[in-house]
């Protein structure tokens, strides 16, 4: 063991019980927040503590101010000056809170607690109350974040752009209706995903797709390689009326999901087998053989299937013009998708929204909260990368 893990051990055999070494890590808390509200009040007059004014303003002494951190509430000493013009960046004026707190409120909202649920769970853990009021206000600081988040610029070419929507229930005019969150996902040359934004609306519809594909047009991107959508109506003709050189892949589990839903419970699984055999295939002319097979065994029970294969069959095999590491991305929404399961994993708890911005605030911080560990590029990012640079060489360097 080394010499700095035994002098760890003996000074933790200091504290007894944990309250002791809380009451420890709350002192050394306060007396670093008045020392950074120093520092800060030092960059503020220009000149050090215990230096001569510069002759323009300067310290003047010290007010006292009940604070609330992580470990509590606490008394500190906060430097004031002559003209009280500082405003401490630490804890604000008017402010009793540190970052850390706020942060974890703002955390605890996102993974779908009510205002009541957050004070009560501050009130067992740190031992003080926060009101809602005062839980309200820190999220409500949320809604800048999200008109600048939402503004952002964005980068000029996206590799992959995958597209869905989610629906929630909000209230409008004494009614609870079903709204939609449209989410799009964006693959940049890096290799990393970016969720491009979140748009509301009413009931998913190619007409407010083209909305948001505009607004992404605005906002700085001028070339989409390839997008990958769900099976609506007039998706495809959407997206090209706004990135007109983009290929466009029709979701093949949303297309199965379709194919499905009107089959018997016990044709399901023979049923699904043979599908296999259409997206399995190792090419699009083999693909085109195995729905023709499907279709002869199935066309007789199940028209309707083997029509909607036959009218989307276009945007659905455009996978089969890429190499294998670029099919496995792009054939399905499973990324978008599996980003709305843990949107609906934080939102559970939300019956129904009572405005617009109460479900965009939400969604917001679960999409935030859902993607922080995106830090790392798609797996095989190096061959990927290089088969889109073999294709799209010009387009990809844009």
């Amino acid at each position: 063991m080394k010499k700095d893990d035994l002098i760890s051990d003996d000074f933790l055999k200091q504290f007894k019980t944990h309250e002791e070494l809380s009451d420890f890590l709350k002192q050394i808390q306060k007396r670093g927040i008045e020392k950074m509200l120093e520092g800060e009040l030092d960059g503020h007059l220009d000149y050090d503590k215990h230096q001569r004014s510069n002759g323009g303003n300067s310290r003047n002494g010290h007010s006292r101010k009940k604070i609330k951190t992580s470990f509590g509430e606490s008394e500190i000493a906060v430097p004031r000056d002559r003209e009280a013009s500082f405003n401490p960046m630490i804890v604000p004026k008017r402010g009793n809170m540190v970052d850390g707190l706020e942060n974890v409120i703002v955390s605890l909202y996102a993974k779908g607690m009510s205002n009541s649920d957050i004070e009560e769970q501050i009130r067992e853990v740190y031992d003080f109350d926060v009101s809602t009021s005062t839980i309200s206000r820190i999220t409500e600081k949320i809604s800048g974040d999200i008109v600048a988040w939402q503004n952002r610029p964005l980068e000029p070419v996206y590799l992959i752009v995958w597209m869905d929507g989610i629906v929630f229930k909000v209230r409008e005019n004494s009614k609870v209706i079903n709204k939609t969150i449209y989410i799009a996902v964006g693959l940049r040359r890096d290799g990393k995903k970016e969720v491009l934004g979140l748009w509301l609306g009413k009931n998913e519809s190619a007409a407010f797709w083209m909305s948001v594909l505009t607004d992404i047009r605005a906002r700085g991107t001028e070339d989409i390689l390839i997008t990958a959508t769900d099976n609506l109506n007039g998706f495809t003709d959407t997206i090209k009326n706004v990135f007109p050189e983009s290929k466009t892949q029709i979701c093949v589990v949303h297309q199965i999901r379709n194919a499905c839903r009107y089959v018997v419970w016990k044709d399901k699984k023979a049923f699904t087998a043979d599908m296999k055999h259409i997206y399995n295939a190792p090419n699009q002319e083999a693909a085109k053989m195995a729905l023709e097979d499907f279709a002869q065994k199935w066309n007789d029970k199940y028209s309707y299937a083997i029509k909607s294969w036959r009218d989307n069959w276009e945007e659905l095999t455009v996978f089969y013009e890429f190499p294998l590491e670029i099919r496995k991305i792009i054939y399905t929404t499973n990324l978008i998708e599996n980003l709305n399961g843990k949107i609906r994993k934080y939102t559970k708890n939300k019956l129904s929204f009572p405005t617009d911005d109460a479900v965009m605030k939400s969604v917001y911080l679960a999409v935030r909260e859902a993607t922080k560990k995106w830090t790392m590029p798609v797996r095989n990012w190096g061959i990927i990368l290089n088969q889109f640079l073999t294709i799209y060489e010009k387009r990809v360097r844009l």
